[in-house]
């Protein structure tokens, strides 16, 4: 199954606190939550544990569910929805399924 956001796309997001928020997606976690550059920003109270170690209020991004998000079609920069094309192509005498994600609004491939 093709992942349809993934490290390094821009999204925006669509619901939530940080609503309309664009950013770019750091980590994809295995269970459904993504985290997303400068958003859902969070303080953690962090104890020192060596010697030379600060302790002190760090702020740091938490991550959102993926449902909340939308990737950002890169030709016309407007939230899209995606989809996957499924092709066949034969690499080194074998029929293999290669899926690639597409923009829905304006139909071209997402790298």
């Amino acid at each position: 199954m093709v992942a349809k956001i993934k490290q390094g796309d821009q999204v925006k997001v669509i619901k939530g606190r940080d609503r309309g928020a664009e950013g770019k997606v750091l980590r994809v976690l295995s269970n459904g939550r993504i985290i997303v550059e400068g958003v859902q920003i969070v303080k953690k109270h962090v104890r020192a544990t060596r010697e030379g170690q600060e302790s002190g209020i760090i702020s740091t991004e938490a991550p959102i569910d993926r449902s909340n998000v939308m990737l950002i079609d890169p030709e016309s920069g407007k939230p899209t929805r995606v989809g996957v094309h499924v092709k066949e192509e034969v690499r080194d005498g074998k029929v293999k399924r290669v899926r690639t994600r597409y923009a829905k609004k304006s139909g071209k491939e997402i790298a």
